[in-house]
């Protein structure tokens, strides 16, 4: 029977459906470790677990280190360690070197993390990627700017989900943002290449090395427009079709990037580009289960529980996998304004409009702060065999929902 350490610093809606996840599998004991008190779980979820630790700060990898041992004192022992929270996988990744436990390692974690690294590995591979510099100086970045030319993107090197993300148009605007975050070798920034097409998403679960499922989602828009035009909402959708001859490119890409970035046995996220001439680049690659609702889509679209999955596949090595049978696709309800949230408009007539093919919402409520991200307060996911049903149902939310800030 194994004993499992899941590493979860704050709760949310997420952890509690990965916790749930992992409660279901069988013979299995689970440990959790969180800086959140145990009385801020799920009444089910608390009495599932076999233990618990509170450390002080969630995210420090030597309070990780003493809830995870803690934890194994318990239990007897610690087989697997779990988490997915982004910030968390390299000091796992090292805990799991240091313990001697299967899972990411602390080197490999480090590739997926550092963006800049990561975008090194992948072009040392020959694997298309966006042209990229970690800018340790002022002088660097104007270098790459006058090499690559604008736009560029400049990002910290260990962000996620867009956060801290600018799209530079010109040499003043490239001034402005060095003056207001000038790189340093302590502090670098990464710039990249601005890369023009649509914009997806590739998760997938790779086993023992090997690629063996994959399901693609696109953007509509890429979410840094989002965060440029504060009137765009942004969708994602999953058709119900998997075999577009355009996706082969970035199929073959991910099967040789991700075990070349180290990824051995576990689920990731990628997010890439499209060019206009049909070529695919690589933005970034996250190996841990994806943010922003995509494991409910996916779950949605291919008709299975992927929360579960990811955790049979973390502790058992085992994953089956599962032909997609519906399109699926989420609108996220983004306020206009700033501010909080005073009121929400269309959402009873889209409800009756749509009816059975909306699957699950999360409303923006009174006086809830803006989130400031191109999630938005809120989000409404539907279902339907028919992937034009899908595309018209979020068109529909996108255009008659608005929720008002101020």
């Amino acid at each position: 029977m194994p004993n499992v350490v899941f590493v979860a610093p704050f709760f949310q809606e997420t952890t509690f459906r990965l916790l749930a996840g992992a409660l279901k599998l069988p013979n299995t004991r689970l440990g959790l470790v969180s800086q959140d008190p145990e009385s801020r779980l799920p009444a089910e979820v608390r009495r599932g677990l076999a233990a618990h630790h509170r450390i002080e700060r969630g995210v420090d990898p030597a309070n990780i280190e003493e809830g995870v041992r803690a934890v194994g004192g318990r239990l007897g022992s610690v087989d697997r360690i779990l988490g997915a929270l982004e910030e968390l996988q390299v000091p796992l990744g090292d805990l799991r070197d240091r313990l001697g436990i299967p899972g990411l390692s602390g080197e490999a974690a480090r590739n997926f993390r550092d963006k800049a690294r990561m975008k090194s590995v992948l072009q040392a591979a020959e694997l298309p990627c966006a042209r990229h510099l970690l800018a340790r100086s002022v002088a660097d970045a104007r270098r790459f700017a006058a090499e690559v030319g604008f736009p560029l993107v400049a990002k910290p090197p260990a962000g996620s989900g867009a956060r801290g993300t600018v799209r530079l148009e010109s040499d003043s605007q490239l001034d402005e943002c060095l003056a207001a975050t000038a790189p340093s070798s302590d502090h670098p920034m990464l710039l990249e290449e601005f890369v023009t097409g649509s914009e997806h998403s590739f998760d997938s679960v790779c086993l023992n090395g090997q690629l063996v499922w994959y399901s693609i989602s696109h953007y509509a828009p890429s979410p840094l427009e989002v965060l440029r035009t504060p009137w765009i909402q942004w969708c994602v959708l999953i058709p119900r079709e998997s075999d577009d001859p355009g996706d082969r490119l970035i199929v073959e890409a991910a099967r040789r990037a991700l075990p070349t970035l180290g990824l051995v046995t576990g689920l990731s996220h990628m997010e890439w580009f499209r060019r206009p001439d049909g070529r695919v680049a690589i933005s970034e690659v996250g190996a841990r289960p994806p943010g922003a609702q995509f494991t409910k889509l996916i779950s949605y679209a291919h008709d299975f529980d992927l929360y579960t999955a990811w955790a049979r596949l973390m502790v058992f090595d085992e994953f089956a996998p599962r032909p997609r049978q519906f399109a699926a696709g989420a609108a996220y309800l983004r306020g206009q304004g700033r501010g909080r949230v005073k009121a929400v408009t269309g959402l009873e007539q889209v409800f009756r409009d749509l009816g059975g093919i909306v699957q699950e919402s999360r409303l923006p409520q009174p006086g809830q702060p803006s989130s400031g991200s191109y999630e938005g307060e809120g989000y409404v996911i539907v279902r339907h065999p028919e992937t034009k049903v899908v595309e018209q149902a979020l068109r529909h939310v996108v255009e008659q929902v608005r929720v008002v800030l101020g």
